[in-house]
Order: structure tokens, then C-alpha cells, then sequence
């Protein structure tokens, strides 16, 4: 296995042509039609200054947009993943037109049975003939019209970007969840979403009084079919039973 291979699995997982679609270790943000890194930076600083997490990977797509390759130490499931990504997506990127930007995974993909896995960087697109790459954050400007490279990066130069680059832990997943969870909700309040899922019955349980606190919080948290930003708020009053 090379240097870039290896570095690349340590992040993302074994290079493919495309990642595995669940679990996952990659999360991909793209800002395309035109990739303008001066918008994308935003997230990309954001993330570091506001949720304290690892600096992703940047990488020009091959085509017409800019990434940002996001790593976790251990692989989530996809729905969470999209979770994440609408969330960065809604904080950072609100006013950019749903046409401009890729999340993979994605809620609309994975709603539609097709989710479509983030393609493995570097790789020449079979579109434009053009490689993708990762890049460095103080070149990352100088690809805004042109996101690609005309000939294959240098591997080791690859593997050099990506040995800069720390997945995100655990604990730094969840404090980010909880982080972008605070954004004000449409909908309704976190709490009162708490509320009404703290008083409904959570698939077939036979007497939910019978459970302990611990053991009712830890089923919410796990439970899929509950909002993310609920399984957060129990995840969170779990807190004090890990001290």
C-alpha cells in the first residue's frame, strides 16, 4: 500500500472508486457552478473557531466544484452523517442556491434509495478528463475558476496533505452535533421537541415506567427513528451518568 493509500484509509477508509455508503468515515461538502473558495472558507474556518473541530481536508473536484473532506475517527451512520452535513450546510451556506451545493451522503439521496457515495480523491473525472486533488488551504483560492489539475497530482505530495489532516473523535462529534443543534429551529424548540418525545412511547415497550432514567435516556439516543436533535438532548442529560 503507498503513503497515499494509507493516509487516505486512516481517513476516509480503503480508496475506492467510491466510498462505502454505510457506515461512513468521509463526509464530502461541495461548493460548485462556481467552486469560490472565499464562500467555502467560511465553513471551513467556521468549523475550527465555532465547533472546535480538525481542519478538513480541501480537495478541487475535477470539474466545477471545491470540497471539504470531513473525517471521523469512527464510522457513523449515514443518516447522521447527512445530519451533519445539512447542518453545516444550513448554518454556513443558507443563502447559497441548493444547485450550487453537494452534500454526500445527503438526506434527499438516501431518502431516494440512491445515495451516492463521495467518488475517491485524487481521480481523473470521466467527464472532463480532468484529476482531482487535495490541496492546501493557502493554494485552495487559486482553483476558484479552474477546480482541477490537467495532469495527476504527485502521489506523495497527496499523502503529505492528508498526514496534516486529524479525524474528528468521538467526543468532538458529539459536542459539534449538540453545537450546530443549537441553531433556532423552525419548526419548534428543541425542548419542547424533547418534551413530546419524553411523554410518546418509542416502538413496542411493554412498561416504559419500569425503566430506569438512564435506560429510557440511552433508548432515545439510539433510537433512528427519533429527530437527531432529540437523541442529542438525551445524549446530553446522559452526561452526568458517565462522570
Amino acid at each position: 500500500m503507498t503513503r497515499l493509500n494509507t493516509e487516505f484509509a486512516r481517513l476516509y477508509g480503503a480508496p475506492d472508486t467510491h466510498l462505502p455508503a454505510d457506515p461512513v468515515k468521509a463526509m464530502v461538502l461541495e461548493l460548485a457552478r462556481p467552486g469560490d473558495w472565499s464562500v467555502l472558507a467560511t465553513v471551513w474556518r467556521a468549523v475550527q473557531s465555532e465547533l472546535e473541530l480538525p481542519a478538513p481536508a480541501i480537495a478541487i473536484s475535477g470539474r466545477d466544484g471545491l470540497q471539504l473532506w470531513f473525517s471521523v475517527a469512527q464510522p457513523v451512520r449515514s443518516s447522521e452523517a447527512a445530519d451533519f452535513l445539512a447542518a453545516l450546510r444550513q448554518q454556513y451556506l443558507a443563502a447559497v442556491p441548493d444547485s450550487r451545493v453537494g452534500l454526500y451522503p445527503s438526506h434527499a439521496a438516501l431518502a431516494a434509495g440512491n445515495a451516492a457515495p463521495a467518488r475517491t480523491v485524487p481521480a481523473v473525472d470521466a467527464h472532463t478528463g480532468y484529476w482531482s486533488a487535495f490541496v492546501s488551504a493557502d493554494l485552495a483560492s487559486v482553483f476558484g475558476e479552474e477546480p482541477w489539475l490537467d495532469i495527476p497530482p504527485n502521489r506523495d505530495q497527496q499523502a503529505d496533505i492528508l498526514s496534516r489532516i486529524s479525524p474528528i473523535t468521538p467526543p468532538q462529534w458529539q459536542e459539534a452535533l449538540v453545537r450546530l443543534d443549537a441553531v433556532p429551529h423552525k419548526e419548534e424548540s428543541s425542548a419542547a421537541a424533547v418534551a413530546v418525545t419524553l411523554a410518546a412511547p418509542l416502538g413496542p415497550v411493554a412498561d416504559m415506567q419500569a425503566q430506569s432514567a438512564k435506560a429510557f435516556l440511552v433508548r432515545v439516543m439510539n433510537d433512528p427513528s427519533v429527530a437527531m436533535r432529540d437523541r442529542i438532548e438525551a445524549a446530553k442529560a446522559l452526561l452526568p451518568y458517565e462522570r
